[in-house]
């Protein structure tokens, strides 16, 4: 009886990659075909020729900086800075090569075998003179100050632009700062200190406002403030069509829109998925502040010596792959630029839509917040966030969790669903093995967004324990 479970097993597997194979290869013709059609589609609609990440072109910086006077490229303390006589500030190390470099499927198969196994082989150091800005990147910034107005190339994105939704709640008045559910005590007495909810990808601050925070008790809420943000570009904050969405932008959006804005001094934080990335950042900005962290389902995939980290973390994620199809999914918004802005103009831009049909689908008897968070982002949004954030962030969540591990004290807590299909098990215990403190709950039963979704109350009870424990 093993025997045949064993075969039957590794014949679904064969069959899995054989279908993978033929379906991907056809997705890659498909984005081929994609991108013609949203250049002529770009020009006609917004009247200027957008660049994207279908070519692997790239510019040098001094050359950049040459075609524009208003683009200057420094290097600072290690740090490669792309410059704007504006206020902006572009580090290089923030933007993930894996918005340009994803090889198609012939190509992968075309690669040695280790290669394919474990991502990319890291090429050897580059010259320390040599500084180098993909062209799409160089465009975009050219369009955001202005620069040659006249040319139809570099002109600024519309926002909204034409395939994204134009809706109130999509496109909110104040761009300035982010939208943020603010519950405190209800007498309006002084707190203790503060909670601050960040929610995953492709969501919103109602995957914690309709589930955790109704649950929260009214001691609890007594001494603390309770913050749910939408990140930028989801929800109902902020979607610029020029931004980057790097971690550095969404962690100062926060800063701004929340810690800075409301006087935050001490505070707790609880992530999901990729608002795990965000939290460990700002603890290690404000280490003496955060009281504790409570990671769900945290994207952290270790990476092997040797090892391009944002490829081996792309392939990990987004495996290429027809089943289960939480995976194909992931592989469709990580691998095709073109493809994935196909599905938000269908869904997003027509998500009041989708929302109404499925409210009269269910006679009004099943909330939508989930839709609500899964449809209101831009697909510049998506994109940018998570190959800058959840592939980009390779390195950077080991020098965080190195400094989480070494020079905080905070209590750490981390969630994982044993039926999580997007990130395994294993990517809890990895945060364990570099923060040995750090506390593990797998729960039976539950996958990526159940393990919040469903046990809304055990999970808000669960939170005040930890929260008391730094009291």
């Amino acid at each position: 009886m093993a025997a045949t479970r064993s075969a039957l097993a590794c014949a679904g597997r064969a069959a899995n990659e054989a279908v993978s194979f033929v379906v991907f290869m056809v997705l890659d013709v498909v984005e081929v075909l994609l991108c013609v059609v949203y250049k002529v589609a770009d020009y006609m609609l917004e009247g200027a020729w957008r660049p994207c990440y279908c070519s692997s072109s790239s510019a040098s910086a001094a050359s950049a900086a040459a075609a524009s006077g208003k683009i200057v490229v420094s290097e600072r303390g290690g740090s490669k800075v792309v410059s704007m006589l504006s206020s902006t500030k572009l580090h290089l190390e923030d933007i993930s090569d894996t918005l340009y470099t994803r090889p198609s499927v012939l190509a992968g198969v075309t690669r040695s075998p280790s290669s394919r196994r474990g991502g990319v082989r890291a090429p050897p150091a580059a010259s320390a003179t040599t500084l180098t800005v993909h062209s799409t990147i160089v465009q975009m910034l050219r369009g955001k100050i202005g620069v040659d107005g006249e040319d139809k190339q570099h002109r600024p994105y519309p926002s909204p632009r034409w395939s994204d939704c134009h809706c109130a709640n999509c496109n909110p008045a104040d761009t300035s700062r982010l939208f943020v559910h603010v519950e405190g005590p209800p007498d309006g007495a002084a707190t203790e200190e503060d909670v601050l909810f960040i929610h995953g990808f492709i969501s919103s601050s109602g995957f914690w406002t309709e589930t955790v925070l109704p649950n929260v008790s009214p001691e609890a809420r007594a001494r603390r403030r309770l913050f749910a943000v939408d990140l930028l570009g989801f929800g109902r904050s902020p979607k610029p069509a020029d931004s980057l969405y790097t971690l550095r932008e969404h962690v100062e959006m926060i800063e701004r829109s929340v810690i800075e804005r409301y006087g935050v001094k001490s505070f707790h934080i609880v992530a999901h998925s990729l608002g795990s990335i965000l939290a460990l950042a700002l603890a290690v900005k404000y280490p003496a502040a955060v009281r504790s962290l409570t990671l769900v389902a945290p994207p952290y995939f270790p990476v092997p010596r040797g090892v391009v980290g944002t490829q081996y973390v792309l392939k990990a994620v987004a495996p290429r792959r027809v089943w289960p199809a939480i995976a194909f999914g992931a592989s469709v918004a990580c691998w095709y630029e073109h493809l994935s802005r196909t599905v938000s103009i269908v869904l997003c831009k027509h998500h009041r839509l989708w929302e109404l049909a499925f409210r009269v689908f269910t006679l009004y008897r099943v909330r939508t917040y989930l839709m609500d968070g899964f449809f209101c982002h831009t697909h510049i949004a998506s994109w940018h966030t998570l190959h800058n954030i959840i592939c980009g962030s390779a390195g950077k969540i080991d020098k965080c969790l190195e400094i989480v591990r070494d020079q905080l004290t905070c209590d750490v807590t981390v969630y994982h669903g044993r039926d999580d299909e997007l990130l395994p098990v294993q990517c809890s215990y990895a945060v364990k093995s570099k923060i040995p403190r750090a506390r593990v709950k797998v729960i039976d039963g539950k996958d990526h967004v159940t393990i919040v979704v469903r046990r809304q109350k055990e999970l808000a009870v669960e939170l005040e324990e930890i929260w008391n424990r730094q009291r």
